[in-house]
């Protein structure tokens, strides 16, 4: 089983509708904002979207997530019925006929949902049928080829939609998902999210999948396995494959975060597309992927900051949070969060023109939290300024406690966020003189290499340096190249 989700090179994009559950709590700046955001996700996938349409109820439906008259609503987009029928799938047994476990939820639709909409009339929202006859179905050329749920669908519920609609529908996860896989470049992030995306398919297959039997072991006698069940152990042994595949990677990794071990480093974090890579490029002069759409990097970047400093600096680019993340994802990415784990300094990078950056910003700590990335230095980084108003940047000084002010294309701002990035380092730094007899004259090349040489002076003997460093890396020179 895979998704039918066009490729974004097609060059004619499927048309998208969204639709959005606003439940109690939700605020209406939260819930357009969180709608504004799938349609973001939606266009990285080379759909066009073409409508949005939004209920409020008190709880989802239970086997379509929208009330009956919603449904009809939506089904004028897609030329569908707009009717969940109550016939449960069957499996077919030498022991009879049984229903399947996880269809029960249709049984709510024929007495619990029409209760449901009425009391709900209220909440709902119903801007969509005052401006639309939900009996009218649109003209062919003007319907939708696929329908997007903010909310994640079980698979009973996408089943349910996608017979009564008549396209394929999707959810928030699964979107994210397959941006996931088609972003991924290294063997080590392909492994990872194909992790997640089988994870997210195992449960559908058992929905979607066929019930008939197939021939037992050998001479064909007993009871065999059906297609779900075939497929379902694929995907098991396929991810435990994948499992021993990161294993193998993560070793390699460990080994380069060991020998990087020395050298002080600053982790970009952030909200997807909030300008970290901007940022990594700005402050490393590299040449890493820039590209104004969610989940553009996926795989972790490690670049010397650049002008070079004594010590060296890197500077990681790490994959981008969103609200909503799948507990997978999350769990997948572990490894490539480990850059943030190893960090001297956590950078919160934030688009401050998003009007939705704080509620960004703690859906980042809370990630980070949740893999215990949260007890290093942190800076927390107000990018994009340049599309702020003074009066805005102002109230941005009151409301946070001195935050860096950026744009990634004021070169003297990134210059400024440079020296103060080598700043924060050298605040634990001592000054200290160390001599070098010209026997150990190596030792002056590795001082020069791991530490800010202040002066250098030249005698009969050897060499006299004044530096700038950590002590821990003075001490261990010392007794390295055995110097008083």
């Amino acid at each position: 089983m895979t998704l039918k989700i066009p490729d974004i090179a097609d060059k004619k994009l499927p048309r998208a509708l969204l639709v959005s559950l606003q439940l109690p709590g939700v605020s209406d700046q939260e819930h357009a904002a969180s709608l504004a955001e799938l349609g973001r996700l939606v266009h990285t996938l080379g759909m066009e979207v073409v409508e949005s349409i939004s209920q409020k109820r008190s709880s989802p439906a239970a086997g379509s997530v929208v009330g009956d008259g919603k449904l009809k609503e939506i089904a004028r987009w897609t030329g569908g019925t707009g009717i969940v029928t109550a016939n449960k799938p069957v499996v077919r047994t030498k022991a009879g006929v049984h229903k399947r476990p996880e269809d029960e939820e249709i049984e709510d639709l024929a007495e619990g949902d029409e209760a449901a909409d009425d009391l709900d009339h209220d909440f709902a929202d119903d801007s969509q049928e005052k401006k639309h006859d939900p009996s009218a179905p649109l003209p062919e050329a003007e319907r939708v080829q696929f329908v997007v749920f903010d909310n994640e669908l079980t698979p009973t519920q996408l089943r349910n939609l996608g017979a009564a609609l008549g396209v394929d529908v999707l959810d928030r996860t699964g979107v994210i998902v397959e941006i996931f896989y088609r972003h991924a470049k290294t063997p080590a992030a392909r492994a990872q999210v194909e992790i997640a995306r089988l994870t997210y398919l195992a449960p559908r297959i058992r929905v979607t999948g066929a019930g008939e039997r197939q021939g037992g072991g050998i001479g064909a006698k007993g009871v065999g396995e059906t297609a779900h069940e075939l497929e379902s152990r694929r995907i098991r042994d396929k991810i435990a494959a994948l499992r021993r595949e990161i294993e193998a990677i993560n070793k390699d990794q460990a080994l380069r975060r060991a020998r990087r071990s020395e050298h002080l480093k600053v982790a970009l974090v952030g909200y997807t597309n909030a300008g970290k890579s901007s940022l990594m490029r700005a402050l490393t002069k590299s040449e890493v992927l820039v590209a104004d759409r969610l989940f553009a990097t996926l795989d972790t970047t490690v670049r010397v900051m650049h002008p070079e400093t004594k010590p060296r600096i890197l500077i990681s680019d790490t994959v981008g949070f969103i609200k909503k993340l799948p507990h997978d994802l999350v769990a997948s990415f572990r490894s490539t969060l480990d850059e943030a784990l190893d960090a001297s300094l956590l950078m919160f990078i934030v688009d401050a023109s998003d009007p939705a950056f704080r509620s960004q910003l703690e859906t980042t700590k809370k990630v980070l939290g949740e893999i215990g990335a949260n007890h290093a230095d942190t800076l927390l980084v107000l990018n994009k300024v340049d599309m702020l108003s003074q009066l805005e940047i102002a109230a941005l000084k009151r409301e946070f406690n001195d935050p860096v002010f950026l744009s990634t294309k004021d070169k003297d701002s990134v210059g400024a966020l440079h020296q103060l990035i080598q700043s924060h380092f050298e605040h634990n730094m001592i000054e200290a003189g160390i001599f070098v007899p010209y026997a150990k004259s190596a030792a002056t090349a590795e001082i020069h290499a791991t530490m800010r040489v202040l002066s250098e002076e030249h005698d009969d003997e050897g060499t006299r340096l004044t530096v700038k460093c950590f002590e821990p890396d003075l001490d261990r020179i010392k007794k390295q190249f055995k110097l008083d």
